[in-house]
């Protein structure tokens, strides 16, 4: 209605009507100049899609997967958005006349043999009458007018349906959108998972192995005791404060959850291998590196690594762990190794573990390798080898 009468105020003076309203043809003569200003406003407004989408979703019965979200990004979906809002207006426009106008008169056929007042008017039924058969037909005519606009009102309604995912459906900018979001949003998962894996799996093998070894000793060494349950204490603190962390991130809105924070080689390197020691396990390590000297970046995650090769040591040999950190080329080399059990393997873990993946996945994010097994000319000697990119400087390769 609004650019109807729009395009009234056009079309009466340039007709030189007074009253548009008056004849039909100027009526359709308006509508169709209105037309044109609805697919204007529509490709301007980019409230337009979202708003058509809503309507479809609710009204037309289509899946919401094949209607895009948000407004269009592109010249072409600005232009099949106004196609749809055009055609929607302009089905709706002229099934809102046909509403307004067939009913009643429908009605009034339906009524002209029953009423005589309808007969005797002129205006309305001239002559109907002077012809009994077709007085007797004005009812079926009325029926046929109502189910003929529902019929209308059906057909376009189905037509509209099918349209939608075209003229409403994601174009290819869309879906490389919804994509790269979905990619996104994966890799903050995956990053949160791996880090609640390293943090939490690292602390509850140390706890426990620390535990056991406090329980063996407890009359016989209370000053081991006392460092192991210190360890303990420490261990725990600091994974609960991990865990907020972690936790807090999963709670933020937005991309707040690219930067959880994390510990790096620089912060605790030597608490980490503390409290690993704090167990029992013989811990011998080897740093060539100023762990203050690396990227951040590269820090956090090697933190995570030597962290994990530590917890593999705790769970499945539990006695020994050699650990190096180098300088390699233009790469940080980190080496742990670590006596296999008597089996060759370690225990069985119901589902699996993940933390050689998360390994892996640290090491490929930053363009670097790793690699773990049996140590190749050592039996029963498992050998964890990562290597993270670093910038360019010569320093002797690691033998």
């Amino acid at each position: 209605m609004p650019y109807l009468l729009l395009a009234s105020v056009v079309v009466g003076p340039l007709t030189g009507a007074t009253d548009v309203f008056s004849d039909l043809g100027l009526q359709l003569a308006s509508f169709a100049c209105g037309l044109p200003l609805a697919a204007l406003t529509a490709a301007l407004s980019p409230l337009t899609r979202p708003m058509s989408v809503a309507v479809v979703r609710a009204l037309c019965g289509v899946d919401p997967a094949e209607l895009a979200d948000g407004p269009p990004r592109t010249r072409e979906a600005r232009a099949r958005t106004a196609a749809w809002f055009t055609l929607h207006l302009g089905a709706g426009g002229i099934l809102s006349g046909m509403t307004l106008a067939v009913p009643p008169f429908a009605l009034a056929l339906i009524a002209l043999p029953f009423v005589p007042a309808l007969r005797d008017s002129d205006k309305l039924f001239p002559r109907t009458a002077d012809h009994p058969w077709a007085l007797a037909l004005m009812p079926v005519a009325g029926l046929v007018m109502l189910v003929a606009l529902a019929g209308c009102a059906a057909v376009a309604s189905g037509l509209l349906a099918r349209w939608a995912p075209a003229l409403l459906g994601p174009s290819p900018a869309d879906r490389l959108a919804q994509a790269e979001e979905r990619a996104a949003d994966l890799a903050v998962r995956n990053r949160l998972a791996r880090e609640l894996h390293d943090s939490v799996g690292h602390a509850l093998s140390a706890v426990t192995l620390q535990a056991s070894a406090a329980r063996r000793v407890l009359d016989s060494d209370p000053d081991f005791v006392r460092e192991a349950l210190a360890a303990i204490e420490d261990t725990t603190r600091r994974t609960v404060g991990e865990l907020d962390a972690v936790l807090g991130v999963l709670r933020e809105a937005g991309d707040a959850a690219a930067t959880a924070p994390a510990p790096t080689l620089a912060d605790d390197l030597d608490g980490l291998l503390r409290r690993t020691r704090a167990g029992g396990t013989e811990v011998t390590a080897r740093v060539d590196v100023d762990p203050a000297g690396l990227p951040p970046l590269v820090s956090r995650e090697a933190y995570r690594i030597v962290q994990e090769a530590l917890s593999n040591a705790l769970r499945h040999a539990g006695t020994a762990v050699a650990l190096r950190l180098a300088r390699d080329g233009d790469a940080l080399r980190i080496i742990a190794e670590n006596p296999l059990p008597d089996d060759g393997a370690g225990p069985p873990r119901p589902g699996g573990g993940h933390g050689l993946r998360g390994i892996a996945d640290r090491a490929r994010l930053l363009g670097g390798t790793a690699s773990a097994g049996p140590a190749p000319g050592a039996p029963g000697t498992w050998l964890l080898d990562v290597r993270l990119p670093l910038p360019s400087r010569k320093e002797p390769k690691i033998p």
